[in-house]
């Protein structure tokens, strides 16, 4: 299970799943592989297709990893104060506006303008695994700001999907939804001994019963996942994202991905892809690599003067060109913002593929620059007789992952 840990692993999984859907949609068992897409399983109280499952059901327990990793970070890790946090939390926000602005100067005035949530969204595993193949040598403040920036806009991600993509919620079931949560956090403070399996049987109860009762009201299904990573107690939470983190980045994101990526390329012209296509194209790789070093350098005049000069320029280009990798979350808000157009959709969905494309290729062509010049760069003293060799400082060669990353 080590391997499918792996940053690497996990964004190589999401990309050959992306591409294999691609593809499979495009081939003469495309049709059969959407028709099973659409096809509904369950019923009663439940019934929904098989991408909505995936995208719905599965989903949730992906952003429940994300929403244990934001909460460690926020008590315990790199934005547990507020010193600490401004800094990315800037250049987080300026990397979800500046694509937001962007694609509206493109398609706001095309009838498509509920598309500007797509381009806004980073991907956490695609970025760090970029990150971890290409980037043996570079310092770990690098990785650190990146997963602290990425654990950001996952949180914008969550807000927008909770309050632009809900309508009429049935505000009775939300309520009981509450009450689900917190009865599921106050169970996970009893999570030991004896009382482990009887527990944590009830839990996963709650867990399930919370999560119909967010789909029912009208919310976002996935929304219930992050609620319950919010509330569950630290250590039982760590311990079962660390059981889950296997088959959130072997099995459910590459679903996601496969399930996303089943579109049928269109035989149109350029001049005749809507501006949505453009605008996610043209806003993703770009506005996020603007945006983000535009935020993470004014950002930088918030740390003491000693300190402002950590993250170098072509550093932050190169991180903003990392969170320019929507991914998974901008497919799942494109699956939200153009649910009523088909045809739309699918454009967004390549475009978002490519957009995420672009950035790949851009920023692991920085990275791999910015490693190459930082191996030089720390290995010139040892080469001269007699150098002292000053302490570098660790590099983020991939280190073990924490359960949520």
């Amino acid at each position: 299970m080590s391997i499918i840990r792996s940053e690497r692993t996990a964004a190589g999984l999401l990309l050959g799943a992306a591409a294999l859907g691609l593809l499979l949609a495009n081939t003469a068992v495309g049709p059969a592989l959407v028709d099973l897409q659409h096809a509904h399983v369950g019923g009663g109280l439940v019934d929904l297709s098989v991408g909505h499952w995936i995208s719905d059901g599965l989903l949730a327990i992906f952003f429940f990893i994300v929403a244990v990793e934001l909460k460690h970070e926020l008590v315990a890790g790199e934005l547990n104060s507020f010193a600490k946090a401004i800094h990315p939390a800037i250049a987080a926000a300026c990397g979800v506006l500046v694509p937001a602005l962007i694609y509206l100067a493109v398609a706001g005035g095309s009838g498509l303008a509920d598309g500007w949530p797509i381009p806004t969204a980073t991907d956490i595993a695609f970025a760090l695994g970029v990150l971890a193949v290409f980037g043996r040598g570079l310092p770990n403040r690098m990785r650190v700001f990146l997963l602290a920036l990425a654990v950001l806009d996952d949180l914008v991600a969550i807000i927008i999907i909770a309050v632009f993509f809900t309508t009429d919620p049935n505000l009775l079931e939300l309520g009981a939804a509450a009450v689900v949560v917190v009865a599921f956090g106050l169970l996970s403070r009893v999570l030991r001994g004896r009382l482990r399996w009887p527990v944590g049987v009830l839990m996963v109860l709650l867990a399930v019963l919370a999560w119909w009762l967010v789909y029912d009201s009208g919310v976002h299904a996935t929304i219930a996942g992050v609620a319950l990573g919010l509330v569950m107690s630290r250590a039982p939470a760590r311990r079962v994202t660390h059981a889950l983190e296997p088959w959130s980045n072997g099995l459910i994101l590459p679903l996601f991905a496969f399930s996303a990526a089943l579109v049928v390329i269109p035989a149109v012209s350029p001049s005749e892809l809507s501006p949505a296509f453009w605008g996610i194209l043209i806003a993703l790789p770009v506005g996020k690599l603007v945006g983000i070093t535009l935020g993470g350098w004014l950002g930088s005049f918030t740390r003491p003067r000693e300190e402002r000069g950590r993250l170098p320029v072509f550093a932050l280009v190169t991180i903003a060109a990392l969170g320019g990798i929507g991914f998974t979350v901008s497919l799942l808000m494109n699956e939200l913002a153009f649910a009523g157009s088909a045809t739309v959709r699918s454009e967004g969905t390549i475009a978002v593929l490519l957009g995420s494309a672009v950035s790949i290729v851009l920023s692991g062509a920085l990275v791999s620059v910015l490693a190459r010049r930082n191996r030089r760069l720390h290995a010139q003293p040892a080469a001269r007789p007699g150098a002292k060799v000053s302490a570098a400082e660790p590099a983020a060669a991939e280190p073990r992952r924490s359960p949520a990353e």
